[in-house]
């Protein structure tokens, strides 16, 4: 194994270990750990070192010595540019054992708290076309390859619609086909692309911040139904109209068409007046009979079928006899809530969006379901000692909360709720191994389950079951 003395030295025949968070490959020399992007176990590679840090490096392959037996071939041209799906190079076998692998080693190493033996990964049935939600961004200059840059030919006035660049806020990768949502989502992103090129429709310049399209976002439901949101910067009532009904007239199967003005110095529309253009303000789900409205910015998760694998495991775990009153924390649209209510006797839901929160209660109506109540507000302002004190003390807390985990102060009131038991269901096994160390003094892990909702990536949702001690 060679080395140069640089600042950022040059290694060769460096074998890939291991896999980490945020989709990286994991090397050791010389005892110190250099993550790798691109990159499998068992592959042997030359990096390039690009950043040094006290306990770690990051690195860059300049060249590859072998390949491993685990790898495989990407199904999706954009691969490696994209910055989705970065996993396509394992097999969906190797992607499972990874993130259950995951699970384990972050609950361990920042919870450091005992485990029983953790429940077989769920997989998804479906690993391509699984996502009922996607978002892309229209970008004035697209993004190029290195290949397009060193060519002759001009590519400056071409725009993009499609996923911004990795790391880098004003770029986008055009899009021609992506595996993740089902028809006609391809078909419809690529209709608009083709109006406004044809239409001379200004595409948004990100950093300078003008432009008339700005971004575009499609839902599907297992219902059929089809929703298309399109975010213009400016209003423009004669151009908006013209790209509105030619979509329609070409996409009969959208039943909720919806667009935006938007000229904030961001992207989201959950503080935005989203108007009707045709159709319906919503589309509807379905999970084991039960309906669910989603509006425009509802959360609902994003892989229907596996959802409803998850919800099961949290119902299951919650252990419903009917006489428990449950609270659902970080309700979303009263998914969960609704999903247990019938085997609870009350159920409170509590989420930060209250367009989310006149969805949730619309839910239970469709359903007929009366035993739910749902409150909107910011999570550590709404559960407190006096909410409790009113609306009852839980038996079972069912809590699913974003990213970033649980505020310090609502574990503070759970722990002081002391319900029976407490279904923990998390997008990111870190934070909430984080949230589990401050409550193992009273609760006790019992059952853990991960399941996969984002095949292709490192993402996992884990479902711990934890009991109060005695």
């Amino acid at each position: 194994m060679g080395r140069s003395r640089s600042n950022r030295p040059f290694y060769e025949d460096v074998e890939v270990i291991d896999v980490a968070a945020e989709g990286n490959a994991i090397a050791k020399v010389d005892d110190v750990v250099i993550f790798i992007k691109g990159v499998v176990p068992g592959d042997v590679v030359d990096i390039q070192v690009t950043k040094k840090r006290k306990n770690y490096r990051e690195a860059k392959v300049v060249g590859f010595k072998k390949y491993s037996e685990d790898r495989v071939e990407p199904f999706c041209e954009h691969f490696g540019v994209c910055g989705g799906c970065k996993w396509q190079n394992l097999p969906y076998d190797k992607q499972l054992y990874y993130k259950q692998k995951q699970v384990f080693d972050q609950l361990t190493r920042i919870g450091k708290i005992d485990l029983p033996e953790i429940l077989p990964i769920k997989g998804s049935a479906n690993t391509t076309f699984y996502r009922n939600k996607l978002e892309y961004t229209f970008c004035r200059q697209r993004w190029l390859s290195k290949e397009e840059i060193d060519s002759p030919s001009d590519f400056k006035a071409q725009g993009a619609l499609g996923f911004h660049i990795p790391g880098l806020f004003d770029k986008v990768l055009d899009i021609s086909k992506c595996w993740l949502q089902n028809d006609p989502s391809n078909a419809i992103r690529n209709a608009i692309r083709e109006h406004a090129v044809l239409n001379g429709l200004d595409f948004f310049d990100i950093r300078n911040q003008n432009g008339f399209l700005r971004n575009t976002i499609i839902r599907t439901s297992t219902t059929g139904e089809v929703m298309l949101i399109i975010v213009f910067y400016y209003e423009d009532s004669e151009r908006c109209e013209a790209l509105m009904n030619a979509i329609a007239d070409k996409f009969p199967e959208i039943t909720s068409l919806l667009y935006v003005i938007n000229r904030k110095g961001n992207d989201t529309i959950t503080d935005q007046e989203v108007l009707v253009f045709k159709g319906n303000d919503h589309i509807f789900e379905q999970m084991e009979g039960l309906k669910f409205k989603i509006g425009p910015k509802s959360f609902y998760q994003t892989n229907s079928d596996q959802a409803y694998e998850l919800y099961k495991v949290a119902r299951d775990f919650a252990q419903l006899t009917g006489k428990e009153v449950v609270y659902d924390l970080y309700t979303g649209t009263g998914t969960i809530a609704n999903f247990v209510a019938r085997s609870a006797q009350k159920v409170v839901g509590i989420e930060y969006v209250p367009e989310a929160i006149d969805d949730a209660k619309i839910n239970s109506e469709l359903n007929g379901i009366s035993n739910t109540i749902f409150f909107a507000g910011d999570m550590k302002n709404v559960l407190s000692a006096e909410f409790i004190e009113k609306h009852g003390r839980p038996d079972v807390i069912i809590t699913d909360p974003p990213r970033a985990g649980m505020d310090a102060k609502v574990v503070e009131t759970i722990l002081a709720a002391a319900p029976d038991r407490i279904v923990y269901v998390s997008c990111n096994p870190a934070t909430q191994a984080r949230d589990l160390e401050l409550m193992k003094e009273q609760y006790r892990v019992e059952k853990i389950q991960p399941v996969d909702m984002f095949p292709h990536t490192h993402h996992v949702e884990n479902v711990v079951l934890l009991v109060k001690i005695a």
